[in-house]
């Protein structure tokens, strides 16, 4: 067990590419520390651990979570398998931090949250970018009412994958842009306004495989909020986001890792009319994996109050929206929540 003077040890499910991103970003932290890997195949735990000097590496998940000496777990597995592993890492004790989407339904997120406190440990959903200043301010400001009243959201991410053999891609493994990138959208207008939607009607392009390809939905929200979301894995990179209120208007591009991907800054006109002027907030930027780790220790050495990220209901709605997009898409209609 770890006391506040020590680094949280933190134990690697898979060794998938997202992991070696979360290892790089974390190794310069005083807060966290990467104890372990397991695999399903030993001799590919082995190589990994040798490959990124981690002390400790498992033939298998369980053999990992059987460990007293690893405190909490990063599980970046495939979409599919958050909710099964997640709830056998909460099962043996274990903090989790678990790769976003936390879940493919909302059911598959209460049964998480409800394991995690029944055995008194945390359990939070990874978007780096929350750990963000950029992405803390433009929060700050909207609470402030800097904005006025919220009346549209839009948000964007789209990135390029053509591997068929990309776990994105995969309908098994809960695949599709939707799930992947359009997670961040979701969970970015979910964060900013603070409610879920009433109900959603969402298009998509499918692959020959039935994923979506590229994603477009509306969302409506009881406060009189409209949000409007896309994500893509057939466009070049973009990530943006547009929020207006009845008293103003912002930008930011919600990135994980900046200034990778364009500067941490926000945009804000404060006022209705174009004339008014656009006051651009450059504030701090970083490794969205280092910042939200280390906030990740300082929740389960502190408390909920030191967490930047997604709260349990947050994590919930945002669950829920993401499968009711994909069954409006998929049936052609409306959906309520």
């Amino acid at each position: 067990m770890t006391t506040s003077n020590t680094p949280l040890r933190i134990g690697i499910l898979g060794a998938a590419k997202i992991a070696r991103a979360f290892i790089a970003g974390v190794a310069p932290s005083q807060l966290v520390k990467v104890a372990g890997v397991a695999s399903r195949e030993a001799s590919k735990a082995e190589a990994f651990a040798n490959e990124y000097a981690i002390p400790k590496h498992y033939g298998s998940y369980d053999a990992m979570l059987a460990d007293p000496s690893i405190d909490a777990v990063y599980n970046p597995l495939p979409n599919s398998l958050h909710a099964e592993w997640s709830i056998h890492a909460v099962q043996a004790g274990k903090h989790v931090l678990c790769e976003k989407p936390l879940a493919v339904s909302g059911q598959e997120a209460r049964a998480m949250f409800d394991a995690a406190k029944r055995k008194g440990v945390h359990l939070v959903e990874a978007y780096p970018y929350l750990a963000q200043a950029q992405t803390q301010k433009a929060r700050e400001l909207v609470k402030s009412g800097a904005l006025g009243r919220l009346q549209l959201i839009r948000a964007s991410f789209g990135v390029q994958f053509t591997d068929m053999t990309n776990i994105r891609l995969k309908p098994d493994l809960a695949g599709g842009s939707l799930m992947d990138a359009g997670s961040y959208p979701v969970s970015l207008v979910r964060a900013i306004s603070g409610e879920r939607p009433s109900r959603v009607h969402a298009v998509a392009r499918w692959t020959q495989t039935g994923i979506p390809k590229t994603f477009a939905a509306t969302l409506e929200f009881e406060s009189g909020l409209i949000a409007q979301i896309t994500s893509s894995f057939a466009t070049g990179y973009h990530r943006h986001a547009q929020i207006a209120g009845d008293a103003g208007t912002m930008e930011l591009t919600y990135l994980n890792h900046p200034p990778i991907g364009g500067p941490p800054s926000v945009t804000l006109r404060r006022g209705i009319m174009v004339t008014h002027e656009v006051e651009t907030i450059d504030v701090p930027g970083g490794n969205g994996f280092q910042l939200e780790a280390e906030s990740f220790a300082r929740l389960v050495k502190q408390g909920p109050s030191q967490w930047t990220g997604a709260t349990p209901e947050e994590s919930i709605d945002i669950a829920l929206t993401l499968e009711a997009l994909l069954k409006s898409a998929r049936d052609k209609t409306t959906v309520a929540l």
